[in-house]
């Protein structure tokens, strides 16, 4: 008696790590697109915050048209609610309905799932900064400056505030984190030199301010777009610390339970 060996497809066992990196990527940008809450924050208020303030002369930003001050604070604050406020607040609340303990346990490594997070990250923020410099131009933006520092500042401004966000998600409890994000994006916004300029807050608050990743995000396009500086290497400095230490922390103290 003989037996014939079929095959079967498709072929049991895990698929490609890329394949899988890409597919949770995915899932999680279309549930960051799906959910209002986090649409609001990413997208609706910085686009508020840039029409409303580019029109109506409410804030002293100095010489010049108030876009060309707003645009590049704007772009940052867009950043910071993407990769420090939503992440945060999405991932503490995974963690506490036992949805990264269960993705922990899957095929796709912890680390992935994380570069699945930040791929997540970079796409909505690409969006966003598509958004924001078309209302910009509309209202009479005139950019300057290097493509490539503009870039820099960016990924390591995604980066510090990913750490961060990473961190505050890993570590408090997810109300905890809720009510912390929120607060932190707006002490930021009115502190971190995105709408006021840090001038405004004295010397000595200027230079202690000076050195909060979104000050040195916002400060750093701000030269760039605004002045046409060259690199920002020592607002790209700041922002590389808070990366540094943000990630490491992120990954020393993180808890997946």
């Amino acid at each position: 008696m003989t037996t014939a060996t079929g095959t079967y497809a498709p072929k049991p066992g895990a698929a490609p790590l890329p394949r899988m990196i890409a597919a949770q990527a995915a899932l999680e940008t279309k549930m960051l697109l799906r959910n209002g809450e986090q649409l609001l924050l990413t997208v609706v208020i910085p686009t508020l915050l840039l029409a409303l303030f580019s029109s109506v002369d409410i804030v002293d930003t100095g010489k010049g048209k108030a876009v060309d001050f707003l645009a590049p604070g704007i772009l940052a604050l867009a950043v910071m609610s993407t990769a420090f406020t939503g992440q945060a607040i999405a991932t503490g609340f995974e963690r506490r309905y036992g949805v990264l303990k269960r993705l922990a346990s899957s095929p796709l490594p912890r680390w992935g799932l994380m570069t699945a997070k930040t791929a997540s990250v970079l796409v909505t923020e690409v969006l966003q900064v598509i958004l924001l410099t078309v209302i910009a131009f509309a209202l009479g933006w005139s950019p300057h400056g290097n493509p490539l520092a503009v870039l820099l500042l960016l990924i390591l401004g995604t980066a510090a505030f990913s750490g961060l966000g990473l961190l505050m998600a890993g570590t408090l409890k997810a109300e905890a984190t809720l009510a912390a994000a929120n607060l932190v994006f707006l002490l930021l916004l009115v502190g971190g030199g995105v709408i006021v300029p840090l001038d405004k807050f004295g010397s000595a608050g200027q230079h202690i301010l000076g050195l909060l990743p979104i000050s040195a995000l916002s400060d750093g396009l701000r030269d760039v777009l605004q002045h046409g500086a060259g690199m920002p290497w020592g607002d790209l400095g700041i922002l590389a610390v808070w990366a540094v230490v943000g990630l490491a922390a992120a990954g020393r103290f993180f808890r997946w339970e």
